[in-house]
């Protein structure tokens, strides 16, 4: 929680942002969240629900 993570879905669709919540049926909230596809930048969203099942997995992002 409340940190920065990538989600990438089934369909190839990767979200970058912070997480602000997560439910045990893996529904994700992100805030500040951008949306690419294949490593290219479609949109910048100011916060995105995710459903669960779509999700393929959630990757935290170091920050060094």
């Amino acid at each position: 929680m409340a940190k920065q993570v990538s989600v990438r879905l089934k369909n190839e669709i990767e979200y970058k942002g912070k997480m602000s919540n997560v439910d045990p049926y893996m529904n994700v909230i992100l805030v500040d969240a951008e949306e690419s596809e294949n490593g290219k930048k479609i949109a910048n969203y100011g916060k995105v629900v995710i459903r669960g099942n779509n999700v393929l997995y959630v990757k935290i992002e170091d920050r060094l």
